[in-house]
C-alpha cells in the first residue's frame, strides 16, 4: 500500500486517468485507505468478478471493471452495471484475450459504460470472426444484425 500511496500522485502528474486494481484483491483495508487518499479514481478488477462483489467495492473503489468472460456473461454484466450505478460507481468493461466475438459483445455495452478495453483481437495472431475494425483508437462496429460478426 505504501508504494501505491507514493506512486499514484506521480502517475496523476503524468496524466494517468485512473488506476486499476492497485492492491491484492482481498486487501479491503488497504483499498479503503487508498480510496480516501488517491488523487486518481481507483477501479476494481480482480476484487469485482461476480455480481455480489459490486456492493463490496462501494467505499473502496471509484469504479469497477467488468469482464464478460469472468462474470459469466451478458445478463450478469447488465445486473452489475445496474448495481454499480445505484452505488454511484463508474463502470469499465474490459477484455483479456477475447477474439472479435467477445469484443463485439462488449461493443453492445458502450452506451452504458464509462470506459472500455476491447482490444483483445489486436493481441491475437489469428481471429475467429470479423466485424470490428480498429483504427488507432477508433473502433467501428458492423451494422449487420445480431452481434454484427461473421465467423471465419
Amino acid at each position: 500500500m505504501d508504494e501505491a500511496l507514493e506512486k499514484i500522485p506521480q502517475l496523476a502528474r503524468l496524466g494517468v486517468e485512473f488506476i486499476e486494481q492497485p492492491l491484492a484483491k482481498n486487501d479491503w483495508d488497504g483499498m479503503k485507505v487508498l480510496f480516501e487518499k488517491s488523487p486518481l479514481p481507483l477501479y476494481a478488477d480482480e476484487s469485482c468478478v461476480f455480481e455480489q462483489d459490486v456492493e463490496k467495492c462501494h467505499g473502496h473503489f471509484h469504479g469497477i471493471n467488468i469482464k464478460l468472460t469472468k462474470c459469466s456473461g451478458i445478463t450478469p454484466a447488465l445486473r452489475m452495471i445496474r448495481k454499480a450505478r445505484e452505488l454511484n460507481l463508474k463502470v469499465m468493461m474490459g477484455s483479456m484475450n477475447e477474439c472479435t466475438i467477445g469484443s463485439a459483445a462488449i461493443a453492445h455495452f458502450l452506451p452504458q459504460i464509462d470506459h472500455v478495453d476491447m482490444d483483445g483481437p489486436l493481441l491475437l495472431s489469428e481471429d475467429a470472426a470479423s466485424g470490428i475494425q480498429f483504427d488507432f483508437g477508433k473502433v467501428t462496429i458492423s451494422n449487420q444484425p445480431g452481434m454484427g460478426i461473421t465467423l471465419l
